[in-house]
């Protein structure tokens, strides 16, 4: 059976990748990457983000909060599950190809929210201090995008699961029949 893929899960799988990795270069090479770091260059945008959102600033690393790493850590773990989707799905044609998109989505919206949750249980410690403006263009916009899409993307590869799993039932219940006759 042919896998079924979709050219917007894919891209979005693709054009993540890099922005992902570059995020995960960020914080795994804080205080490097960070305002007044030798390699601060390449991550010139967190300079802004690094006062938005405290998980990503000094505040974080001088109190050695292992939570901005350890979920960078994960976005590594999801990305490549991404994109081994991408290649198990359009390369190889490996019919299993969207469980390992599905899991890898469900990985990536249950840490995001995971993120938000923590925010809105410790009072909004890393992002309270913001105003509305700037929390809404910075933080809400950008990473409620990572609730939406990979949502979308859920729905999507859960009903094209179901679907294979209705195929399978059905021509394992033919082939049963046909053998007690």
């Amino acid at each position: 059976m042919a896998v079924k893929t979709h050219t917007w899960v894919t891209l979005w799988f693709i054009l993540t990748a890099p922005v992902i990795f570059w995020d995960v270069g960020y914080c795994f090479m804080r205080p490097r990457s960070m305002l007044g770091g030798d390699l601060h260059w390449i991550w010139k945008p967190y300079e802004i983000y690094q006062n938005v959102d405290f998980v990503y600033g000094i505040k974080a690393l001088e109190e050695n909060d292992g939570f901005t790493n350890a979920q960078s850590f994960l976005n590594v773990v999801e990305t490549l599950m991404n994109l081994a989707y991408v290649y198990l799905a359009h390369v190889s044609g490996w019919s299993p190809a969207p469980l390992i998109g599905f899991a890898a989505v469900t990985m990536t919206l249950s840490k995001t929210v995971l993120y938000w949750l923590q925010e809105y249980y410790c009072g909004f410690c890393a992002i309270g201090h913001n105003t509305m403006s700037d929390l809404i263009v910075y933080w809400i916009i950008p990473n409620g995008l990572w609730i939406v899409v990979p949502s979308l993307i859920i729905v999507r590869l859960g009903k094209d699961l179901a679907a294979s799993l209705h195929v399978a039932e059905r021509a394992a219940t033919k082939t049963a029949s046909g053998k007690q006759k």
